[in-house]
């Protein structure tokens, strides 16, 4: 996968597997697979039905306007591959999804890419209040490396614009670096540096552009030893440096 799949049953069942392990989806789910997951043997009966949205990863991390909502789609698509929705939330899911495919066709609607992020934006807020309320409900029990996983990106969440050793999380957590690389690999497929990055880089690109901060300000709140050691860290992972990516 290299998009945000989103996806609510709503008629028949699709059965895949995810990762290797085998899924059901039926009428009332909702299926939010991020970016790195690999879906295969999609096997769908002949009345299956849903309403699905792929989101670009460059569109997705257009439209966060906060690192939390980060969190709570990574760690819900992991631990809730599949996730049943109340009749209520059912219903806000289906307003959201004709709301935008209405506006998508609008191709002469002057204010049309803004009025899809705005849109998209306040769905995903909505996705991320069912998501925080059912993992207050939630007594599922987790793996060793599940647990490590999960408290290790509550800390880079929380951290992340002070701390990016990997030495640092591993030491909060009380195992080795060594350890910590393993067991966030195995649950996630990848390594706890590309986990620091996606942070550090969706948290600055909420500074550049919800901020009137100056780069170097920013450079400072965020740990960098100066202005340029942010710009050449960011335009390798970006493709562009914060100036430009402030103008676009």
């Amino acid at each position: 996968m290299n998009f945000i799949l989103i996806c609510m049953c709503t008629s028949g069942k699709v059965t895949y597997t995810l990762d290797t392990v085998a899924q059901e989806l039926k009428p009332g789910d909702l299926l939010v697979v991020s970016i790195h997951h690999v879906l295969d043997n999609y096997n769908a009966t002949p009345d299956f039905d849903g309403l699905c949205m792929m989101m670009s990863v460059p569109f997705y991390n257009e439209v966060i306007r906060s690192v939390g909502i980060l969190s709570d789609m990574f760690l819900f698509s992991h631990n809730n591959p599949v996730f049943p929705l109340s009749e209520r939330d059912q219903e806000t899911y289906r307003s959201y999804f004709y709301m935008l495919r209405n506006k998508l066709v609008e191709a002469d609607h002057r204010f049309r890419r803004k009025l899809i992020t705005t849109l998209s934006i306040a769905m995903l807020y909505d996705l991320s209040n069912v998501i925080y309320h059912s993992g207050r409900g939630t007594n599922m029990r987790h793996s060793r490396a599940e647990v490590i996983f999960n408290t290790f990106v509550g800390l880079v969440e929380e951290y992340c614009k002070s701390e990016r050793r990997v030495s640092w999380y591993a030491q909060q957590l009380c195992i080795t670096p060594k350890y910590l690389s393993e067991m966030v690999k195995q649950v996630s497929m990848r390594t706890p540096n590309e986990w620091i990055d996606q942070y550090v880089t969706m948290e600055l690109r909420v500074m550049l552009r919800a901020s009137s901060k100056s780069i170097k300000d920013i450079a400072k709140e965020m740990n960098f030893p100066n202005q340029s050691f942010l710009g050449k860290y960011f335009k390798e992972r970006v493709g562009m440096s914060p100036s430009e990516y402030r103008r676009s």
